[in-house]
């Protein structure tokens, strides 16, 4: 009864086994490259046949003439990926606000405060409209641009709410800053011709 018992469960574990560790893992693989080839490949960006970043994940961008994204407790490092965890009432929670808002103190205008605090992952790619037009004076400035021209290419690649009713409209800075690369390359060839 007990060798009954044994070859019984050593079939239910190998049968187990090829289910969900083969099986299972190659259907969603196949599922995920024919449907959503892009995202189940990192949702990576190339220029000039380089990989430049991901859609997907914040990057650092510190040059004033880019759009910065929110700010990031690991320093948009994706391992670990987290939040601070600190409490509305943490003095180093307040502490680290006031150098922030430090960052900001040229531009005129109440701050957004998806630029002051840090999203809970700390990689989140996204941004406010309003936090995208607080920064268009700087950065129109800086690459000697029309604010319109900027406004403009902010509400050509504005994502809308989800499923039209779920969370607001924001902005993925990465993509945002690429387009700004590619508005003003392009600007610049049509300037040269």
């Amino acid at each position: 009864m007990k060798k009954n018992n044994l070859w019984i469960n050593l079939r239910i574990f190998f049968l187990l086994v090829i289910v969900t560790g083969v099986v299972y893992p190659l259907i969603i693989t196949v599922i995920a490259q024919g449907f959503f080839h892009k995202k189940a490949n990192g949702s990576l960006v190339v220029r000039d046949g380089k990989k430049v970043g991901s859609e997907l994940f914040a990057q650092s961008f510190q040059s004033p003439g880019y759009f910065w994204p929110r700010p990031s407790f690991t320093n948009y490092t994706t391992l670990p990926a987290g939040g601070s965890n600190l409490s509305w009432t943490s003095a180093t929670l307040k502490t680290t606000v006031i150098e922030r808002e430090k960052k900001w103190e040229d531009l005129e205008g109440p701050i957004p405060s998806d630029l002051l605090f840090a999203s809970g992952s700390g990689l989140d790619p996204h941004i406010s409209l309003d936090a995208a037009y607080f920064q268009v004076k700087r950065v129109a400035t800086f690459r000697s641009q029309n604010e319109r021209d900027l406004i403009k290419l902010i509400q050509s690649i504005m994502e809308k709410r989800s499923l039209g009713f779920l969370g607001q409209p924001r902005i993925n800075v990465f993509v945002l800053n690429q387009a700004l690369d590619d508005f003003i390359e392009g600007k610049q060839n049509v300037q040269r011709r």
